[in-house]
């Protein structure tokens, strides 16, 4: 089965070595308009509220780990702390995430979404899902598997671990 890259699509990355500089041209400008069309739906969604992308990617973490420290979440967002704590101020002023302090260490502070948070994940969430859904489905299995892993490859060594560490489906 030949890809849309010139390999055949099986037996790992040796076999798309001879990728031509437009191919990978190609690949960057797809990578650029799906995202686009990625943050599309939540972007609205957000603007509505005032909010922006560090927003919902702090929305989106502490959902996906109820409790996880501020460190933690600046490990993952990759933000500074000035940046983090600008976003996460106005989340909590609004009534959209909890920060507590740790009961080990006082000085951390975990992060929960109140019910109001839930709700916009949810809808943020529902958004994204529904177009990953629809394009996963359309693709295919095979495409679907290899889609993640070229994801994974793409990402920094670092965010890799952190993406794997996520516990799946959660």
């Amino acid at each position: 089965m030949a890809d849309h890259m010139g390999g055949s699509g099986t037996g790992g990355g040796e076999q798309l070595l001879f990728l031509t500089d437009d191919q990978l041209r190609r690949g960057i400008e797809a990578m650029f308009f799906a995202y686009r069309g990625f943050t599309a739906d939540p972007d609205r969604i957000l603007n509505e509220r005032g909010y922006g992308r560090a927003h919902h990617r702090a929305v989106h973490f502490i959902s996906r780990s109820p409790g996880t420290t501020v460190n933690n979440l600046l490990g993952i967002l990759g933000v500074t702390k000035q940046s983090l704590n600008r976003v996460l101020r106005t989340l909590v002023d609004d009534g959209l995430v909890e920060s507590r302090v740790g009961s080990h260490d006082r000085r951390e502070r975990h992060l929960f979404l109140t019910e109001d948070g839930l709700e916009l994940e949810r809808h943020l969430s529902e958004a994204q899902r529904g177009r990953m859904r629809a394009a996963y489905r359309e693709a295919g299995p095979e495409a679907v598997a290899g889609f993640r892993l070229v994801l994974e490859q793409i990402m920094d060594p670092d965010l890799r671990r952190h993406f794997k560490t996520l516990k799946e489906g959660q």
